[in-house]
């Protein structure tokens, strides 16, 4: 039986104002063509690169989420070759020391065991066009973190698994923003097939994976690829392939024989960096957050919520504590005892509105962007009012619709648009009458006994006062009345 041998490279762009080895802003908005360089990152000669520290401890933060080694000693080092993205005729990475090593991420119950982390920087951008090719060196000595993990992997839904929540715990950490849209996290597979008890399989690299999707795909399509081909007797390449969106196929990209001598060798304009002395000290580099995995435990724990959009969004996850702490506050405001129960019941209803009512309304955009205008406490104050029966959920649409425009206190909305619930008893029975006198089969279905007619009865009630009966009410009366 043959088995996937899988293994991941995978390249984060780390989140710095400046580049790895000069003050050249790193990237965060598309900049015109070689606007963002120097003679550091254009390699002119006499340049002098200098490390960049915070680039340094965020990698070494990122090695610490993912229970990695931390080095005592690490170093710079050359990593020689010739391409026309590459200034400098050599790129500045590690090779024998790098920051990180030996780490794991747990993914679904299934240890995924990480070889090392290391910092390097980035190439230029190669421009194809009009049978030309240009060259954009804003990318050029980019900050870049590359993982590398075990041959762990058996299966293109788990090398997807790993790297969604590698990015998660790279933005929770701010280690990386790892958009893959804007190149800013790059996925590598290298995938061997073999029998159980043999030797591993013809590796196969596939270059330049940029969506989670993809890697699945990839991976998926590859295994297949290779099992075909040895089960009809013919001989696995190792080479390097690519992914073809349009047909949903690896393509061979260039054969790969044997390793590239890469002639590294130490970076001599840099220093060799201790850390276990200032200002690189390991030991005082905190996470400084909590990790997705804590906090999907903690929101089962303490709110009992598994909604997987309150850890992918950490934003909206932080909004939605607030708003449950706001609005736990209002309502043992307005009640003298809150149960348990009742405050379990009460997250429920503030998740339920945050991902069904409130995420319509964002319609893709965020929490924390400039124009959202609905604080914490006001969010809060709606689900109270709704919780214990003040305004119905018709009516808190509506005022969720004016809050999201205006930045509005509910109460105040509520009084402005004349919102309030109709409580009166009396005046209920008059709308109850009414209403009675224009739907005479659906009164005469109800004394049969048939129960749906009384909810379009209560429903015939809230349509003429526009969603302001208390519907318990209209629901009591109807009893009383039939």
């Amino acid at each position: 039986m043959l088995k996937p041998t899988i293994g991941l490279e995978i390249h984060a762009q780390v989140k710095t104002k400046a580049k790895m080895f000069c003050s050249c802003s790193n990237l965060s908005k598309k900049a015109d063509a070689n606007t963002k360089v120097c003679p550091v990152c254009l390699g002119y000669p006499g340049a002098l690169p200098t490390i960049n520290k915070k680039a340094v401890k965020k990698v070494i933060r990122a090695g610490k989420a993912l229970d990695c080694d931390i080095a005592d000693f690490s170093r710079f080092d050359r990593k020689n070759y010739f391409y026309p993205d590459l200034p400098k005729g050599y790129q500045i990475s590690q090779l024998n020391y790098p920051l990180c090593e030996n780490g794991k991420l747990v993914i679904n119950g299934k240890e995924i065991g990480i070889t090392r982390i290391h910092l390097e920087e980035d190439t230029g951008s190669l421009i194809h066009e009009d049978g030309v090719s240009l060259v954009d060196f804003n990318r050029s000595g980019v900050p870049l973190m590359e993982l590398v993990t075990e041959p762990d992997i058996k299966s293109g839904k788990q090398a997807r698994d790993f790297a969604e929540e590698l990015r998660l715990i790279l933005r929770y950490l701010e280690v990386s923003d790892a958009d893959m849209e804007k190149g800013q996290m790059r996925v590598e597979v290298n995938i061997s097939l073999s029998e159980e008890s043999e030797k591993l399989g013809t590796k196969v690299e596939i270059k330049n994976l940029n969506s989670f999707k993809v890697v699945e795909q990839a991976v998926d399509y590859e295994i297949k690829r290779q099992k075909k081909l040895i089960n009809s007797g013919k001989k696995v390449k190792q080479e390097t392939r690519g992914w073809r969106e349009d047909s949903q196929k690896t393509v061979s990209q260039r054969a790969k024989e044997e390793a590239h001598d890469y002639r590294y060798f130490p970076e001599p304009d840099l220093p060799p960096l201790d850390l276990n002395e200032e200002p690189l000290k390991k030991d005082k580099i905190t996470l400084g957050s909590e990790l997705p995995q804590n906090r999907r435990e903690r929101f089962k724990e303490e709110y009992g919520l598994d909604e997987e959009l309150f850890v992918v969004d950490k934003a909206l996850g932080d909004y939605t504590e607030k708003v449950i702490s706001e609005g736990l506050n209002w309502l043992k405001n307005k009640k003298d005892k809150v149960t348990k129960e009742e405050e379990l019941e009460f997250i429920s209803l503030c998740s339920n509105y945050i991902l069904s009512d409130l995420q319509g309304l964002l319609d893709g955009s965020s929490v924390v962007d400039d124009d959202f205008k609905i604080t914490p406490e006001n969010f809060g104050e709606l689900i109270t009012l709704v919780f214990i029966d003040e305004i119905s959920s018709k009516i808190a649409k509506k005022v969720l619709k004016e809050m999201f425009k205006t930045g509005g206190d509910p109460s105040q909305i509520i009084k402005e648009k004349d919102l309030a619930q109709v409580k009166d008893e009396s005046k209920l029975k008059g709308i109850i009458e009414e209403v009675l006198k224009e739907n005479e089969s659906a009164v005469e279905d109800l004394k049969s006994g048939k129960s749906e007619a009384k909810q379009f009865l209560v429903g015939q009630v809230m349509a003429k006062t526009r969603g302001k009966a208390d519907p318990k009410a209209v629901n009591r009366i109807l009893e009383e009345r039939f």
